[in-house]
């Protein structure tokens, strides 16, 4: 019987898998080792949204960056180079 809290040992689920991963469709579930949160199994669906979500980088080039962020690109080069004389 699925417990109602969405949390398993990692014992409970050796023993009781096919009843939390039939919750994992449902919901996100916690599974323990020696009483510490280490892993989550979740649906596909959540796990899609999840990376769709957190992958917001994106390339460009010099012509297509802003000139706010070159301005910052180019006081990083500088700097950098004046520690690099610096330590020299």
């Amino acid at each position: 019987m699925p417990r109602s809290s969405g949390s398993y040992s990692t014992s409970d689920l050796s023993r009781k898998s096919g009843d939390i991963i039939a919750e994992a469709l449902r919901h996100p579930v916690t599974i323990t080792q020696r009483n510490k949160p280490r892993l989550v199994l979740l649906n596909i669906e959540d796990y899609q949204r999840l990376m769709k979500q957190s992958d917001r980088r994106s390339a460009g080039t010099i012509e297509t960056m802003s000139n706010e962020l070159f301005a910052e690109f180019e006081n990083a080069v500088e700097t950098y180079a004046g520690e690099d004389e610096a330590g020299r």
